[in-house]
Parts: C-alpha cells; sequence; structure tokens
C-alpha cells in the first residue's frame, strides 16, 4: 500500500511541477508605431539617451522624453496603446508577458504594464482583457483602467490631470476614495472637489478632449496594422 501511495504521489508531482513549468513570464518591450519629431529613450540614471525609431523597442527602466512639437505612438502591451505628447516624459516600470511556454498569443496567460507620468501629457487607448493588468502613475495619482476607455494623464509635477473621451476610467489619490471619471469629464489632483467635472469647463481639459480625439482613431488602426504585420 505505501509504495502504491509513494507512486501515486510522484505522478501527481510531476504532472503539477510540468503544468507550473509551462508558465513562463518574461520582460517584454514597447514597440514604437510612429514617430513624430525629437523624441529620444534611454536610461535616466546613466544619461544614456539615443533617438526613438521605428525600429526602437523600449524596456524595463527606460525614459521616453518627447521634445517640444513632438510624439510618440506606442504598443505596450496587447490592449494597450499610448500617445506621449510633446514637451512630455515617462518612465516604462514594468512589462510583462506571462505564456505557456510557446509563442502562440492564444496562450498567454497574463499581460502587466505599469507606466510613470513624469510631465506633460500621455493619451491611452485600453482594450482590457482577463489577462491584462495595467497601471498608470503620476505625482499623487494612480489610474487603472479595467474597461474600454480613452484617457489621458496630464501632469505639472505638482498638479495631475485626468481627462476622458470613452466610456470611463477609475483613479485614485493616496488616502481618497477612488473617483470614476466618465467620457467628457475630468478630474484634477490635489482638488477641493469630490466630483469630476465637465471638461467643457477648464481650457486644459478642453485640449485633452481635442487631442484624445485624434489619437483614438490612429492608435487603433496602428495597432490593427502592426498585428496583422508581427502579432506581439
Amino acid at each position: 500500500m505505501r509504495r502504491c501511495v509513494l507512486a501515486v504521489s510522484i505522478v501527481i508531482c510531476s504532472v503539477l511541477t510540468n503544468g507550473c513549468s509551462k508558465a513562463i513570464t518574461r520582460a517584454t518591450a514597447a514597440i514604437v508605431f510612429s514617430v513624430n519629431g525629437k523624441v529620444a529613450f534611454g536610461n535616466t540614471e546613466r544619461n544614456n539617451f539615443r533617438p526613438v525609431t521605428l525600429q526602437s523597442r523600449i524596456h524595463d527602466g527606460d525614459s521616453v522624453r518627447a521634445a517640444n512639437g513632438a510624439s510618440v505612438d506606442l504598443g505596450l502591451i496587447p490592449g494597450a496603446f499610448a500617445q506621449l505628447s510633446g514637451d512630455s516624459e515617462i518612465e516604462v516600470e514594468e512589462l510583462r508577458i506571462t505564456k505557456d511556454g510557446n509563442e502562440t498569443a492564444d496562450d498567454m496567460r497574463e499581460r502587466r504594464a505599469r507606466i510613470r507620468v513624469i510631465r506633460g501629457r500621455l493619451i491611452v487607448l485600453f482594450i482590457p482583457s482577463d489577462m491584462s493588468g495595467f497601471v498608470i502613475t503620476a505625482p499623487g495619482v494612480t489610474v487603472k483602467p479595467d474597461a474600454d476607455c480613452l484617457f489621458s494623464v496630464w501632469t505639472d509635477g505638482s498638479t495631475t490631470r485626468v481627462t476622458c473621451a470613452k466610456e470611463k476610467v477609475v483613479a485614485s489619490a493616496d488616502e481618497q476614495p477612488p473617483v470614476t471619471i466618465a467620457v467628457g469629464y475630468f478630474h484634477r489632483w490635489p482638488t477641493g472637489r469630490h466630483e469630476p467635472v465637465v471638461a467643457a469647463s477648464d481650457a486644459g481639459a478642453q485640449i485633452d478632449i481635442t487631442e484624445l480625439l485624434q489619437a483614438g482613431d490612429r492608435l487603433l488602426d496602428q495597432a490593427s496594422s502592426w498585428q496583422k504585420r508581427r502579432p506581439f
């Protein structure tokens, strides 16, 4: 009996080990859909920056800087696409995918991305899946979209504004309840307000909406074109 139980235990352990070993988590890289003007990326600590091109691959720890009047469209992970506006900077804190150990997209288990907006404006088009974990941070604010949405995060380092142009997005500040921002609204931190405000009432938010509407369709078209040519 003991030998039988031992044999069954070995088989079960072997199956579990093999099943777990198929899940492989690895770092991935953001791809460049298009670039306009002077945009550079590299490691801030090493002060090692080089121009962004269509062949560039942007990894964990890289910062991306767009000069005044420039912009760059990026594919971060499947379902998460972004445009960095002029005079803006972001840091890519995490880009990860977990797969079953092969190269087929259908066997992808999880996708994770974490981006920090240091200054300026980042426009995000998010198309979620059950496997996506996506976080945008800016000074004092965290955005965790979990539904189809098109939004922007703008900051000057002391003030942060989140504006929504499609569906809704949820953002939260330190030690404050989350705020749901619906289409056509924005919220600013720090602020004494508890509810989002209509974007039409604020000049900066109006600019956000204009740029969001211009960027949204383009990001979707570029993502679709890229995935037809070379899936993530």
